[in-house]
């Protein structure tokens, strides 16, 4: 007998929905029939979605910025993940510049992780490097954690990777097979004048200096035949510059993220009086380019939520140089897609992400022998009401949605269950 059935869904295979049953047994899927067998529990989905549960492959919980932290803890952060279909996602370690305090940054986030309700993951991350970089990956790899961040700006606070040393780790991303992840941004052209005020951080970090520094890395990925993923691509004049003179590493050597954000904001919104809510870095883009990120949107690989809340006490400054740069938003990602884009999100949030990373084998996918991650989508008109997380605010209320997750299970149990949490299901993958 099967330990848990989902019957009279539309379940996604991958390409298309398909009538089907699925029974769970053991954390696994171990079948999909039209055939009706016995279970010990019965989820009827009453013609809902029944779509594999997504993963969010860039998060900032509990982040420590100095003088600031981000408000969403591991509890809260991985909570509004559960209410947004996601079973799996994956945080950064503190910025370090040496393999000896690698395992320090890592055994701090891993403590850190502790209360989540879902499973998570780890990204290492450098900062202006003094070390032997092949010692650095190699400690990393002992740590089972196969992606590596790094900044291509942040001078000011010391993170900034030098182009040689990027072009050394693209090596050894070939080399050991592990994927380097960039915020990609040119350190030179950021202007962080201390008189500019919120409103003005388009022309603070514009566009170019995206574009201009993600075509110079994508050509060193070109000449070394390295591994790099542009984390939250901000503006379609990057995407479509990309395209247009590197199209053979793009998504097979050079894989490209962008944010809902990105997709649904645009700088009009640091116009209101509430502008400062919308700061985040790289920032909102003009309405031309986000026409162009939605026009270009089969070239956007994965989507990553970039979650990095704040209270409103905090963001509410005047001046640019006072304000933490980031938003939440990670319970409401796959509702932003799917009313943009509907089935065509869906892998870009799922099995594609899973698909870069070796410990997320047997995720994202709806599949006889994979882990039975799943949510239920409830189809009707409605308007985002409430948020689940610890910040006081989200820039995501009263947006029009065509759905709602009603069930989350993450390996075979219900972390959601009829829109409640239920328990937490989380292990370290």
């Amino acid at each position: 007998m099967f330990d848990l059935a989902i019957i009279n869904g539309k379940v996604f295979n991958g390409k298309d929905f398909i009538e089907a049953n699925i029974y769970i047994k053991d954390e696994k899927i171990e079948v999909i029939s039209k055939d009706t067998f016995k279970a010990h529990e019965v989820l009827d989905a009453f013609s809902g979605l029944v779509l594999p549960a997504l993963i969010d492959p860039h998060v900032h919980f509990n982040l420590d910025l100095g003088r600031i932290r981000s408000c969403d803890d591991f509890y809260y952060g991985t909570l509004q993940a559960a209410y947004g279909g996601i079973t799996t996602i994956i945080d950064f370690l503190d910025p370090v510049d040496h393999p000896d305090a690698l395992e320090v940054a890592y055994n701090k986030r891993l403590n850190e992780a502790r209360n989540s309700v879902i499973d998570y993951s780890f990204h290492a991350t450098i900062k202006n490097p003094q070390c032997d970089l092949e010692a650095f990956v190699l400690k990393m790899k002992d740590l089972n954690i196969n992606s590596l961040k790094l900044f291509t700006t942040y001078s000011e606070s010391n993170r900034q990777t030098k182009d040689e040393d990027i072009i050394e780790l693209l090596k050894l991303s070939k080399k050991y097979n592990f994927l380097l992840l960039a915020h990609i941004e040119n350190d030179i052209m950021i202007d962080l004048s201390p008189q500019l005020k919120y409103c003005h951080i388009l022309s603070s970090r514009p566009s170019l200096a995206e574009t201009k520094e993600a075509l110079k890395l994508a050509s060193f990925v070109e000449k070394t035949g390295g591994n790099l993923y542009m984390v939250h691509l901000s503006s379609g004049v990057t995407l479509e510059k990309l395209k247009a003179t590197y199209p053979e590493i793009i998504n097979r050597n050079f894989f490209i993220e962008s944010c809902p954000h990105y997709f649904v904001f645009t700088n009009d919104f640091l116009e209101r009086e509430d502008g400062y809510l919308y700061t985040l870095a790289p920032p909102l883009r003009t309405r031309k380019e986000r026409s162009l990120l939605k026009t270009l949107f089969d070239d956007v690989y994965s989507i990553g939520t970039d979650h990095c809340a704040f209270m409103v006490k905090e963001k509410q400054k005047k001046y640019l140089n006072e304000i933490p740069l980031g938003i939440g938003g990670i319970e409401f990602s796959f509702d932003v897609m799917y009313n943009l884009f509907q089935e065509e999100t869906i892998n870009k949030m799922s099995k594609n992400i899973a698909s870069l990373y070796p410990n997320l084998k047997g995720r994202g996918q709806i599949k006889e022998g994979f882990f039975a991650n799943i949510f239920v989508y409830e189809l009707f008109d409605n308007f985002i009401d409430k948020f689940h997380g610890f910040s006081d605010y989200s820039v995501y209320l009263n947006l029009i949605r065509k759905g709602k997750v009603k069930h989350t299970i993450n390996r075979g149990q219900f972390v959601i269950k009829d829109y409640e949490f239920v328990k937490p299901v989380a292990k370290k993958v």
